[in-house]
């Protein structure tokens, strides 16, 4: 039982990646130069989609969608990380931390679940390709943003409510550069057994179903390439999912790293650390990797530019 006094929270400090002095301005110079790339990067494949026509397809509406979805993921912490360090304030106000927090999980969710699309995405144009414009036709394709949209409003509805009804003690430093909702249930005075029980359950349903759906798409995409008989025929296919599985590795191999560090560990200054592996890193990546990998992007570039 926590014995610091309750209070009425108007703000909480957000102590950032390091707290020395002689670091603040390499740290302002690299969050900026990273989200200055995350931001440019997504923002040319989001016009090269945009004008090329050849790109008019499901799988690149669903690249456009994350491209989008990783700028917006990267804007909800970097920005404010960035004021934070130039104006030697470390306050963010209460209602402004509930709703980073809230646009943070809402588009991290996303991301998780466009990934799950796309492998599906994927799965039919290899596995049944003759079918692909007819099942991945338009309406369904917005069916199947719409509905990635709202399961990650949902839930960051529903942990941003419950965060809503606890109470907060006067000890009220995050040690990270975002409000990240395991630090700021950590500083609740009151019981938070509901929330995390929540936080495990929904996390764990909507993480575990998408993810099971993802191996189960690329696991008959192997299937399907093995049966093909020439070199050049599986070399075909791999290149269609390659650029896709590189994001899914990076995504999920950032994350998972992130959460098992800080359950070996109670260093909360190397979690949040590890933090921007998948909260600023991967969406900065993620332009690269469909850019070098994929010729028809290549080719709508040169385009755009020219």
């Amino acid at each position: 039982m926590k014995s610091r006094n309750q209070t009425r929270v108007s703000e909480f400090i957000l102590l950032g990646l390091s707290e020395e002095a002689n670091l603040q301005a390499f740290l302002f110079g690299l969050f900026l130069s990273m989200y200055l790339v995350t931001f440019t990067g997504n923002l040319l494949i989001i016009l090269t989609i945009i004008t090329a026509s050849h790109l008019h397809t499901p799988m690149y509406f669903f690249i456009f969608s994350l491209s989008f979805t990783d700028i917006c993921f990267a804007s909800t912490t970097v920005p404010k990380m960035l004021m934070n360090i130039q104006t030697q304030n470390k306050v963010i106000t209460y209602e402004d931390c509930i709703t980073q927090l809230y646009f943070f999980m809402l588009f991290g969710a996303l991301d998780h679940f466009l990934l799950t699309v796309m492998a599906y995405d994927r799965f039919v144009a290899i596995c049944h390709p003759l079918h692909y414009m007819v099942i991945m036709n338009p309406k369904f394709c917005s069916l199947l943003l719409l509905a990635s949209l709202l399961l990650s409003a949902l839930e960051s509805l529903l942990h941003s409510l419950m965060i809503l009804q606890l109470s907060f003690c006067t000890e009220l430093e995050i040690s990270h550069f975002f409000c990240e909702i395991n630090q700021v249930l950590q500083l609740a005075c009151s019981d938070t057994f509901l929330n995390d029980l929540i936080l495990y359950l929904v996390t764990g349903l909507l993480g575990i179903i998408p993810l099971t759906g993802t191996f189960f798409s690329y696991s008959k995409i192997v299937s399907s390439i093995l049966r093909i008989s020439s070199a050049e025929g599986k070399s075909k296919a791999f290149s269609t999912c390659g650029s896709h599985l590189s994001v899914i590795s990076l995504f999920y191999g950032t994350s998972f790293g992130v959460y098992l560090s800080s359950a070996a560990t109670q260093n909360s200054r190397a979690t949040a650390i590890a933090s921007v592996m998948y909260a600023v890193v991967t969406p900065m990546l993620n332009p690269f990797i469909y850019s070098l990998r994929n010729k028809d992007i290549k080719q709508g570039l040169r385009k755009l530019f020219s």
